[in-house]
This record gives structure tokens, C-alpha cells and sequence, in this order.
């Protein structure tokens, strides 16, 4: 995993809308993880929440794919350094976005038991909450690349 950029986008760029959620709807791991949908903040929660931010922080990262679940892994661990050490600058209300279902544990205790080992670290995935990345970044599918979003202030 490696960061390509990090940058700062003004919040009212930041499009939320149902049509992400749905998608959410055909993934594998739609309603078994604690980040996903049906557990996610709805759209129109999410889109409340936006308008409450001036700037995010959207962060790109390439990671290797032959080895897609430990780098996302990584990713996911980077995100929630960044949001804390933005917590820590004075950004109280720091809130991140995952690309994609949580994978902090290598087995997820939720699909098992519906019990998460980590809830203080799960966080919703951006298209769960409706937000629609192709707004704020052009997205190139022929990269092995991530996006993390963390809303700032």
C-alpha cells in the first residue's frame, strides 16, 4: 500500500444520493458486514451530515491487488491514523469513510455471530452512505487504487 495523494475538497462538492446505496445492494458482502448496508447511515443521513462540513480529506492509495485483502487492511488502519491524528489537531468532529466493507479483522466475528470485535474502528464505506466518488475524482478503473474520505470541519 502505498498513499499516491492526499487533498483537500470543499464539502459541497460532495454529492450524496441513493444511487451508490443501491449498488451496495448486489456486493457479497451487502448486509454482512458492521460497516455495510442495511448498518450503514442511510443516504439522506449521510447527506444531512455533509452539509454540517466545509472541506474532506480524500486520500488515494495504490495498493496490490494479488494481495487485495491485507492492503485494504492497511488502508483502512492508515484512514483511521489519519482521522485520529486530525482529531488530535483540533478537527473535532474528523469523521472517516472506508473504500469498501470493513476487513479490519482477517475473520470477521460479525458474519458469524453479529457481534463485531472492533466497533470503535468500523466506519461506513463511502458508497454506502451514498456518496458518489466519480463526483469529486475522476475514476480511472484500469488503476489498482483505493479512496478514502475522511469529512473534516
Amino acid at each position: 500500500m502505498r498513499v499516491i495523494w492526499e487533498k483537500e475538497v470543499a464539502a459541497e462538492e460532495i454529492i450524496v444520493s441513493p444511487r451508490p446505496v443501491w449498488k451496495c445492494r448486489s456486493c457479497p458482502a451487502y448486509g454482512k458486514s458492521p460497516s455495510c448496508p442495511p448498518h450503514a447511515p442511510s443516504w439522506r443521513e449521510a447527506r444531512e451530515l455533509v452539509q454540517h462540513y466545509k472541506r474532506a480529506l480524500l486520500i488515494k492509495f495504490s495498493i496490490n491487488s494479488e494481495n487485495f485483502d491485507e492492503e485494504k487492511r492497511k488502508v483502512l488502519n492508515y484512514i483511521l491514523k489519519r482521522e485520529e491524528e486530525l482529531f488530535k489537531g483540533g478537527n473535532f468532529y474528523a469523521t472517516a469513510l472506508f473504500p469498501g466493507n470493513c476487513n479490519l479483522c482477517e475473520e470477521c466475528e460479525f458474519e458469524k455471530s453479529g457481534k463485531c470485535k472492533m466497533p470503535s474502528k468500523v466506519r461506513p464505506p463511502i458508497d454506502a452512505v451514498g456518496i458518489e466518488l466519480s463526483k469529486i475524482v475522476e475514476l480511472d478503473f484500469s488503476e489498482s487504487v483505493l479512496y478514502g474520505l475522511i469529512l473534516i470541519d
